[in-house]
């Protein structure tokens, strides 16, 4: 498998990566080791769904597979659940330019 799982629930898969995905359904309370530190998951998070490593602001780069493949559209705490209810995705999206590409 490529990448690392962390505390055996989450696959961080580049080092560049600022979300982990689920690798089971994970529970509210569960923690994942990152940084030195655990981050707490705040509320539940179905199997393969994202969860942030890092705090968020809106427009801040969402990063996994260690491409940008979306961004906040509003603010994420650590241990949040990553989802269409606080970021949009860039992948596949020919309305939105690839970073350092022309429209």
């Amino acid at each position: 498998m490529k990448g690392e799982v962390l505390g055996g629930c989450g696959l961080h898969m580049a080092a560049e990566d600022n979300v982990v995905t689920a690798i089971d359904d994970l529970e509210a309370g569960t923690t994942i080791p990152y940084g030195g530190e655990r981050i707490e998951l705040d509320a539940d998070v179905p199997f393969g769904h994202k969860v942030a490593l890092v705090a968020f602001d809106p427009g801040d780069a969402v990063v996994k597979y260690g491409e940008v493949i979306g961004q906040a559209t509003e603010t994420i705490d650590p241990g949040e659940w990553v989802h269409t209810h606080n970021a949009e995705s860039r992948r596949g999206r020919g309305d939105v330019a690839a970073e350092g590409e022309v429209a």
